[in-house]
């Protein structure tokens, strides 16, 4: 918090004191102790604006707590440690930061490019080129074929084909799996074998139905593999499918990204729901899994010792990620994972970690009441390399391994269903840039390093795919 003075004081306890505050929405918390020093609207007052991202007496999350915890005695702002709990005071912060973004975004808006125009940034100017500019429904993926044609999911079930001169097919793939389209679930994503000219699998990602009609129906994620013969989906493989039982009507937390790297096979399955699931290895939500192509376990997976596991995990608590990629340098695996309310991450995946969903979490609930006492941080559970608040809802991630753009070479680009696009940069394991390169273009839903070098973005409302080429 910011400086006040004695009437500040005087004010603030006569709010808080008296009646042990309940967990309750952050925009209560914030009203009901902080609104009358520092404004209704944070429009600054006897304590100062809130929401300008000035923050004279720590700028981190750990910072803003401790103040709001045990005050500014010298400068007249009150403790709150006794009146509020540190789950409260972790979505006060949370809520501060929402707002600090919106004024900073308001401030500074990212670039919203136009078709042609040249936006610069920190590394490198560049266009937006069109790749496909109708006849899709909400493209979900993009995998690039050995013969420059590609493939698109499109989430309500079709895949579809853009030939080698970068048109359409108007009829989809015939033959490809029925899938759950509910919520965030369909057909979801794409992969080709990294040995595709010699053998030409095809692994698709989807909501596989079980049973039941409409919203009553359950579903679940599966992958399988085919061929495509003569515009034909055949030779389908089961990969991955989970137990009937794990199956449910949830319409949410699916996951998923696929990627191939050393000969294996990593896949994602959202915790559906099922929050605590998240920790449990006998249970398949919430996990990242690491198999063969062909679906057999590896026996160096971290938890094949455990006749209870599930042998295929490689890491869990997770809570929905939908962004995943390789370093290759390193092979070192990322994701990105949406959050509740604020708290989307961006990970180092490691073979046996827990990620802490939903026992740690940066976020909060979607109604501003804390999330599971507040929890950021504790043994044994890995924190992320950055973290996101207000969410991004981050959907696609690819790290950039072409030559058009020499100096991003091996930067990260997370996309967000909120419009964002950024650009990471890791060094020595930790993140040293995050820029956001634009926004206002769509929802994004996938980011890929094209053969040319150049990078593909997948966008809804309105459905299309762009790429990103040098302004020069």
């Amino acid at each position: 918090m910011k400086t006040g003075s004695a009437a500040c004081i005087a004010a603030s306890f006569g709010l808080a004191i008296g009646v042990q505050a309940k967990p309750d929405k952050a925009n209560d918390l914030y009203l009901e102790n902080c609104a009358s020093c520092h404004g209704s609207s944070f429009e600054g007052g006897l304590g100062g604006n809130l929401a300008d991202g000035i923050w004279k007496h720590g700028d981190t999350d750990a910072g803003i707590a401790r103040v709001i915890s045990h005050g500014l005695p010298d400068l007249s702002m009150p403790a709150f440690e006794k009146t509020l709990s540190g789950e409260q005071i972790r979505s006060l912060v949370v809520f501060l930061r929402e707002k600090e973004k919106t004024t900073r975004t308001q401030a500074s808006p990212p670039p919203q490019p136009k078709e042609g125009g040249v936006v610069k940034s920190s590394a490198h100017d560049y266009r937006i080129e069109t790749v496909a500019g109708g006849g899709l429904k909400t493209p979900w993926s993009l995998a690039f074929l050995p013969d420059g044609s590609r493939l698109i999911t499109e989430r309500s079930g079709p895949l579809r084909l853009m030939d080698s001169d970068g048109k359409l097919l108007p009829e989809p793939i015939a033959g490809t799996p029925q899938v759950l389209e509910l919520g965030q679930g369909g057909m979801l994503d794409v992969a080709a074998s990294p040995d595709f000219a010699n053998d030409g699998w095809i692994y698709l990602a989807f909501a596989d139905p079980l049973d039941g009609e409409g919203e009553k129906k359950r579903g679940m994620l599966k992958i399988v593999r085919g061929r495509i013969r003569d515009h034909t989906w055949t030779d389908e493989e089961v990969i991955f499918q989970a137990a009937p039982d794990f199956y449910t009507t949830a319409g949410h937390h699916f996951g998923t990204r696929m990627i191939f790297d050393g000969g294996y096979l990593y896949f994602i399955v959202g915790e559906r729901g099922g929050m605590l699931q998240a920790q449990d290895i006998t249970r398949p939500n919430g996990k990242i899994y690491r198999v063969f192509p062909d679906g057999r376990i590896p026996e160096d997976n971290p938890f094949t010792g455990d006749k209870n596991a599930i042998p295929g995990i490689w890491s869990y608590g997770h809570r929905n990620p939908q962004g995943m990629t390789i370093d290759p340098r390193d092979h070192a695996i990322y994701a990105t994972e949406h959050g509740p309310r604020g708290g989307d991450e961006f990970n180092r995946i490691r073979k046996g970690a827990n990620y802490g969903w939903p026992v740690i979490c940066y976020g909060m609930n979607y109604d501003g009441s804390p999330l599971n006492g507040g929890l950021t941080e504790k043994e044994g559970m890995e924190q992320p390399l950055l973290h996101w608040t207000p969410s991004i809802a981050a959907c696609g991630l690819a790290c950039y391994t072409g030559d058009k753009f020499p100096n991003w070479k091996y930067d990260f680009f997370a996309g967000g269903l909120r419009g964002e696009l950024h650009r990471i940069r890791v060094q020595d394991g930790k993140v040293v840039a995050d820029e956001v390169l634009f926004s206002g273009l769509g929802r994004i839903r996938d980011v890929r390093t094209g053969p040319d070098g150049f990078l593909y973005i997948v966008l809804n409302q309105p459905d299309r795919i762009v790429r990103l080429v040098p302004a020069e």
